[in-house]
């Protein structure tokens, strides 16, 4: 990008930057720079573009105004130089705490930034390293990386990037993100919850946290208008999300209860070419809360693997919650999971779930060797169509429909009325032991799941 005069492309009329070594009292160019991010943010109005340069910063980035379509503003690492916010020197306050904040502001963009060690002993502090709110939209977070974001109180919460729209917020970009090395209590690495219409979680990296990793919620009372207050019209695509368990987490103890990607109440999502393993669940999808629903959540060509309880689940946990409605379950590679014994095997069907469709996906079974568990009799008019079971020499399968169990795949597809063109055979992947899960050529499973 060809800069002249401290201007710059049409979309950014205006450059400023900011260095350690520069002066507040400068002009704010690239021969004399500003000193603070809080110099830089007061002066940074639409159509500017505000280049970090090397070093850490021991401050908050608070954006102060909003762009517009044709004028976004940016804040942005000069050059990929190494820029740190790091939260060193920010003292514990109740409330909540962020190193990036984004309130009422449209047409914003952080990128490149590293974003880190910000802590609370607190239990009414919640620590976040990137947040957005009110009816913030037009939003794009992409190429940072947020890590150590910390809560050490027993009872506490902490976000890596906390998206919450308590007024309508739409057009919301979280691309190329590392979030890593979380310390999360109650609350989530990355989290939209509220009035949020329109978004993109896309390769991201989400990893080593103690609790949620992307997490998409509904129903928690955060959007000025009840109607509206859930998560919708969005995609989480191609991101990879590995070892995220609440193990150990003190507010969950010895549970393993943390979704690599979970939808909790959210509505038109759709969850694609993901890769997930190492978690306590690979992909979950229902809501936490009585009568209502995770609503058309279509779950598809994800690589599910390892996880410590289920690959995938859909419905409420207990029947004092809701459930998951019109959604899909698609091309799926669902890979020994439930690797603690937990019995919540490859699927997991839970309360409340009707008018959804699994098909054409490949289940390999885990240590407890449970394909499908489904400990409820609450599920309505689901069809299961052209699934392949992974029938492996010397080993059984068993299976759990409405809280009977079957070791025959022909018993189980006579009590689940699943389709004639389900499946028990070896897929033959390419190469297990690498978690290739391409198919070979002459793999029997082509014909029926394509």
């Amino acid at each position: 990008m060809l800069i002249v005069f401290g201007f710059t492309d049409s979309t950014h009329d205006k450059a400023i930057y900011v260095a350690t070594n520069g002066n507040d009292q400068n002009d704010g160019t690239k021969s004399k720079p500003f000193r603070t991010l809080k110099k830089a943010v007061s002066e940074a109005r639409a159509g500017t573009i505000v280049y970090i340069k090397e070093g850490t910063y021991k401050e908050k980035l608070i954006v102060r105004h909003s762009g517009t379509k044709l004028k976004p503003i940016t804040f942005k690492a000069y050059n990929q130089d190494k820029v740190v916010l790091s939260g060193d020197d920010v003292k514990n306050v109740e409330g909540d705490t962020s190193l990036v904040s984004i309130d009422n502001k449209n047409y914003i963009t952080i990128s490149g930034l590293i974003i880190q060690e910000l802590t609370t002993n607190l239990t009414n502090e919640t620590v976040i390293g990137m947040y957005v709110t009110g009816s913030s939209s037009h939003i794009r977070l992409e190429n940072n990386v947020v890590r150590k974001i910390e809560t050490h109180a027993e009872d506490g919460n902490a976000h890596g990037i906390a998206i919450y729209g308590t007024g309508p917020m739409k057009d919301v970009h979280i691309i190329n993100n590392t979030i890593e090395d979380l310390k999360l209590g109650w609350s989530e690495s990355l989290v939209l919850n509220g009035n949020v219409d329109g978004f993109t979680i896309e390769n991201n990296i989400v990893r080593r946290n103690d609790n949620i990793g992307i997490d998409l919620i509904g129903f928690e009372g955060i959007s000025n208008d009840p109607k509206a207050d859930y998560v919708r019209n969005g995609i989480v695509k191609n991101n990879e999300v590995y070892e995220i368990s609440s193990y150990g987490n003190p507010a969950y103890g010895e549970e393993y209860n943390a979704g690599g990607v979970y939808v909790d109440g959210g509505k038109n999502i759709t969850i694609d070419k993901n890769t997930i393993y190492n978690c306590d669940i690979g992909i979950e999808a229902t809501s936490e809360h009585a009568k209502q629903y995770a609503d058309n959540i279509q779950i598809t060509d994800n690589i599910v693997y390892n996880n410590h309880y289920t690959g995938i689940s859909i419905g409420g946990y207990d029947e004092n919650r809701g459930g998951t409605i019109n959604s899909s379950i698609t091309k799926n590679i669902i890979y020994r999971n439930d690797t603690k014994g937990l019995a919540g095997g490859q699927l997991l069907l839970q309360h409340d779930i009707k008018n959804n469709v699994i098909e054409r996906n490949i289940l390999t079974a885990g240590p407890s060797r449970i394909f499908i568990a489904n400990f409820f009799t609450t599920n309505q008019d689901n069809v299961l169509s052209r699934n392949v079971f992974h029938k492996e020499k010397g080993k059984t399968g068993l299976w759990v429909w409405k809280e009977e169990e079957f070791t025959s795949f022909q018993e189980f597809k006579r009590a689940s009325t699943s389709d004639s063109q389900s499946s028990y055979l070896d897929p033959m992947f390419e190469n297990e032991t690498t978690y290739d899960f391409t198919l070979k050529k002459e793999s029997p499973a082509k014909s029926i799941i394509e």
